[in-house]
């Protein structure tokens, strides 16, 4: 993927105030994942509390809904949701699977690391 100069400095400036590695993202063409520990980074680094509720918890689908905030904002909240079947999971945790999906929606979203093409890496995203 080749990087226009905003985007070099927004990455730049993701990686240098949350202590990210290369490790903790993917590049992709059109888009960039932040994994698992990237997200856990950045919910630290940025102060992001999460709370989880059990929505639905069945055999073959389990929704989390997770209720995140900063703390020094707590007035700012997200309410955002991960689910995980067999269809769409390849693991059989389906309950981590879908709080790790939560999770990394709440940060994201508190972030607004959505808003400039970054991604959980377990989004269902088009790979156009």
């Amino acid at each position: 993927m080749k990087l226009n100069d905003s985007e070099k400095t927004q990455l730049r400036n993701l990686f240098e105030s949350n202590g990210l590695s290369k490790d903790d993202i993917f590049v992709a063409k059109h888009f960039t994942i932040v994994k698992r520990s990237g997200i856990q980074k950045i919910q630290a680094t940025q102060n992001i509390h999460i709370e989880f509720e059990v929505i639905q918890c069945d055999r073959d689908f389990v929704v989390i809904k997770a209720h995140g905030w900063r703390r020094n904002d707590p007035e700012k909240r997200i309410e955002t949701y991960g689910s995980a079947t067999k269809e769409n999971c390849m693991s059989k945790h389906l309950v981590e699977m879908s709080e790790k999906r939560a999770m990394s929606r709440c940060v994201l979203s508190l972030t607004n690391l959505y808003q400039h093409g970054f991604f959980g890496e377990d989004e269902d995203i088009h790979r156009g």
